[in-house]
């Protein structure tokens, strides 16, 4: 039997540490070692027992959550879940610490707190899980099917795909990344010029914080990088990424493509999901699309990425070492859907190829 995932809670809130050390310490395979009330606090304990993962709260006293990311990412690399309050201010600041290399956000309300930690029990145990199964090495200065909820495919959203569509001189590029992906996707997007063709992106990422995210890209990027709003124009130069609790769909509108932004259920265990956009784009772009799935815990984008293949479309997937988490890229290759798996590094140049025609 493997050792238990050993946690550090780091939160003022003495209501979170004592309810999130309980629903963590219920799960057979999570121990929770130690709860702090800031991160000098925790600084002190790391020394005498130093954690597999550790939940950390943003707005803290005496050292924010970014200070104490940066410390960690830059002295001894340690996967951290941020578990941030849903505020405006506190979704700027959670960027910053994704930036930094927290691997995922459980959010939390202002009010009803012990009701929604109880609740989303098994949501903070599993991004623990994958946290803890992080390629820290790739960060920069499983979950168990009988617990978690239904898992739904792209069906409840969109029907299956009818044939491609001809190719045209417009081109998209859709792509799907969850756990890593936002530091993978900060790397990608600023080395991309304002000639790329037109980006659609899901991002696993709650309500609000897409907002902020794309806030922070396009102060970053070449392209112009917003969230994505329903009849978004995809063009040229532009980054449209879908926003939390939404599913975003690739339309074709006469000549032009835009996007749809739509409520509906979870899919993949997802919403926004990969398979949902994948889908889309193998509908309305067929061979005029080029797919690409990176960085993410799981399996979400694999089979809408094998429909664009099977649409004609080019297909890349991020590979294994410059992964933070290798699951959603491994899934694809493993359905047949990957025409190339490429370093984190290398795919701009991939889709600079296909802007240019090369296949």
């Amino acid at each position: 039997m493997s050792p238990s995932v050993k946690v550090m809670i780091v939160d003022d809130s003495a209501t979170v540490r004592q309810v999130l050390s309980g629903l963590l310490n219920a799960e057979p395979d999570l121990t929770v070692i130690a709860t702090a009330s800031d991160p000098l606090f925790a600084l002190e304990k790391m020394k005498r027992d130093w954690p597999d993962v550790i939940v950390l709260d943003v707005e803290m006293p005496r050292m924010d959550g970014i200070t104490f990311m940066k410390k960690l990412m830059a002295e001894h690399p340690t996967p951290v879940v941020i578990c941030s309050s849903l505020t405006e201010k506190g979704a700027q600041t959670t960027v910053q610490a994704l930036a930094a290399g927290a691997m995922d956000v459980i959010t939390k309300p202002q009010m009803g707190l012990k009701d929604f930690l109880s609740s989303a029990a098994k949501d903070v145990a599993n991004a623990v899980r994958a946290a803890a199964k992080a390629n820290m090495r790739r960060v920069a200065p499983s979950p168990s099917p009988a617990a978690v909820a239904p898992k739904y495919s792209a069906d409840v959203v969109l029907p299956a795909p009818d044939q491609a569509m001809h190719q045209t001189t417009e081109k998209i590029v859709a792509i799907g990344t969850s756990t890593g992906g936002t530091q993978a996707l900060e790397i990608l997007l600023t080395t991309l010029p304002r000639t790329t063709p037109g980006l659609v992106i899901v991002q696993h990422m709650p309500e609000r914080f897409t907002t902020a995210f794309a806030q922070r890209l396009d102060g970053l990027c070449q392209m112009e990088v917003r969230e994505a709003q329903n009849g978004d124009r995809v063009i040229q130069g532009r980054v449209l990424i879908a926003p939390g609790g939404r599913h975003m769909v690739l339309k074709r509108n006469g000549a032009q493509y835009q996007v749809n932004v739509m409520d509906g259920p979870p899919v993949s265990r997802h919403k926004p999901s990969v398979d949902v956009l994948f889908r889309s784009a193998a509908r309305s772009a067929g061979r005029n699309a080029l797919g690409v799935i990176m960085t993410g815990m799981g399996d979400d984008g694999a089979r809408g990425l094998k429909e664009m293949h099977d649409a004609g479309a080019m297909s890349v997937a991020q590979d294994e070492a410059s992964c933070v988490v290798y699951g959603m890229p491994k899934e694809a290759v493993k359905l047949g859907a990957v025409d190339r798996s490429l370093p984190l590094e290398e795919l701009s140049g991939a889709i600079m190829a296909f802007a240019s025609g090369r296949r």
